[in-house]
């Protein structure tokens, strides 16, 4: 089992263990369409997620992802729209899990790479499936293929790992 230590700019000492080898051994009822590593390369949170998170994650998500260093680029976003709500929003909704200090996206990463924490990852999946109601808005409205209908709800879709190209 290894170790993670997590020191980065919302958490020093952070330690975790890795029980699952990378991308495998998901709960059956949480398929993903994207990994995080496509997400980034998407174009996802306007590029300001996992600028200080290099440590630790594999290296390669990083090598074609849209990431700005300095601000949120919402010219970043796959869909070129701001599809996300501050940090402090869902911090006042109590959806943070105090070790997931950066959200459901920093959630997904970690459990990606193979830590299991079961009560928080039972909340995020069923948190992770309640986003399928954009899914029906998006085909009700929409003709299949037409990317520039709903946009932010096929955005919002992307920071969830539902890939909304597909609709």
């Amino acid at each position: 089992m290894k170790k993670v230590i997590v020191n980065d700019k919302m958490q020093k000492g952070y330690t975790y263990f890795l029980h699952e080898d990378i991308g495998m051994n998901f709960h059956q009822e949480f398929i993903p369409d994207l990994t995080p590593k496509k997400m980034l390369e998407l174009g996802v949170f306007g590029g300001k997620y996992m600028t200080d998170c290099y440590k630790e994650f594999p290296n390669d998500w990083f090598l074609n992802a849209k990431l700005s260093s300095e601000y949120k680029n919402i010219d970043l976003n796959y869909f070129g729209i701001d599809a996300s709500m501050p940090l402090s929003h869902w911090l006042n909704k109590g959806w943070i899990y105090k070790e997931d200090p950066r959200g459901w996206f920093q959630w997904y990463c970690r459990y990606y790479i193979g830590r299991r924490l079961p009560l928080e990852d039972v909340r995020q999946i069923k948190r992770w499936k309640s986003i399928r109601r954009h899914i029906g808005a998006v085909k009700k409205n929409c003709r299949k293929g037409d990317l520039n209908c709903r946009k932010k709800q096929r955005q919002a879709l992307l920071h969830w790992a539902y890939d909304s190209r597909k609709i």
